[in-house]
């Protein structure tokens, strides 16, 4: 009888007919007309994703960034009936607090490269693949909400032999820290996220809002505005979304470029220039290869089912904001959340960890120093 529980070693090994086929049909790419002089108003400017989808088939190298994820400890295990795909990297300190990391969309395991090193001097690393992306495979079932996740990484830290332990993330990665810190209070000494865990719920004419919340405020309407439509349709239709993405390379880096864009710090003008160019496509090359488009686009359908007031939580909280292009207002998260630092970052975007990994490391460190 096969242990559904065992913790099972893993190594990404991407067989090379799958990355010949990427090249070619990057090469084959059917691409659509454009209006000329519109810049990024209408989308992704073809000539900007001609010059991408070039260099993800010429110029970029997947068996470099493939052997540097190996250069990580990885496994595999199930839960709740879904595989789970997890780095799991122990510090040097035996005492050293655990410490889980969840990306969000259209993020991966990858944003958190850049932070391993650093992090496991003080951490006992858990970073897993959300159900539903990369490694962790497509859902093979739905109802796989945030809710359902933050029970599956307590179950994870159980087999783990992990009692307390830390949460961080940002993105969807938030959400699910904090629903994390509702599921297992008694396990989770704190959370830290980076873009807070609500939206404004006050406009922006509201008169006790300072200049630099009025700011996000501002952000938050222009996006859903000019930018949101990609979670309207990930929300209601993401199967149909899922047969071009899945068939396209070109037009999964499209998808995903445009939010990098639109989601990165609003003084780069290029996604590249916000994150670096190789990261950002091994990123979206994760994608392609585990042809999860549609199951990682799922998430939105799934939570969009159950929107709510939030529980309010009494696990310590520490929020980071980077720049205005995260949106959350303290006065938000006071009122559902034990919060305890609220730090404020001219710098970075988003997508913290990459684009602000410093920042991002030394907020981490402070926050949770003094909580084994």
């Amino acid at each position: 009888m096969t242990n559904t529980s065992e913790i099972r070693p893993f190594r990404v090994d991407i067989p090379q007919a799958d990355l010949d086929d990427l090249r070619d049909r990057l090469g084959r790419t059917r691409w659509p007309s454009e209006v000329g002089g519109q810049g990024w108003s209408r989308g992704v400017p073809v000539d900007y994703l001609k010059e991408l989808a070039a260099y993800w088939a010429d110029g970029y190298d997947w068996r470099a960034w493939e052997a540097r994820l190996n250069a990580h400890p990885q496994f595999t295990t199930e839960i709740d009936g879904q595989n789970i795909h997890f780095l799991h990297i122990r510090s040097g300190e035996d005492d050293a607090l655990p410490l889980i990391l969840t990306h969000g969309w259209p993020g991966s395991i990858i944003e958190f490269l850049d932070l391993i090193e650093p992090l496991s001097r003080d951490f006992h690393l858990v970073i897993p693949s959300i159900p539903g992306f990369g490694f962790s495979g497509p859902t093979g079932e739905a109802g796989w909400t945030t809710q359902r996740i933050a029970a599956a990484w307590a179950e994870l830290m159980s087999r783990l032999g992990y009692e307390r332990y830390g949460a961080q993330g940002g993105d969807f990665g938030s959400g699910i820290s904090r629903a994390l810190s509702l599921i297992a209070p008694e396990n989770v000494v704190a959370v830290h996220v980076n873009g807070g865990t609500t939206y404004p719920s006050v406009g922006e004419d509201e008169p006790t809002l300072t200049e630099r919340e009025r700011a996000r405020v501002r952000r938050m309407n222009e996006f859903m505005n000019e930018a949101g439509g990609y979670i309207a349709i990930q929300s209601t239709r993401p199967q149909t979304l899922a047969y071009g993405l899945t068939d396209s390379p070109a037009g999964q880096l499209a998808w995903i470029v445009d939010k990098i864009r639109d989601m990165t710090d609003l003084a780069k003008e290029l996604p590249h220039e916000a994150i670096d160019r190789d990261l950002l496509l091994t990123n979206i090359t994760i994608y392609w290869l585990t042809g999860t488009a549609g199951s990682s686009g799922a998430l939105y359908y799934e939570d969009g089912q159950t929107w709510g007031e939030q529980e309010v939580s009494s696990v310590p909280l520490g929020v980071a904001l980077f720049g205005t292009q995260d949106i959350a207002l303290r006065r938000d998260e006071e009122k559902i959340n034990n919060l305890v630092r609220w730090s404020d970052f001219d710098e970075g975007g988003h997508f913290a960890a990459m684009e602000a990994p410093g920042l991002l490391l030394a907020d981490i460190r402070e926050f949770f120093a003094g909580r084994r």
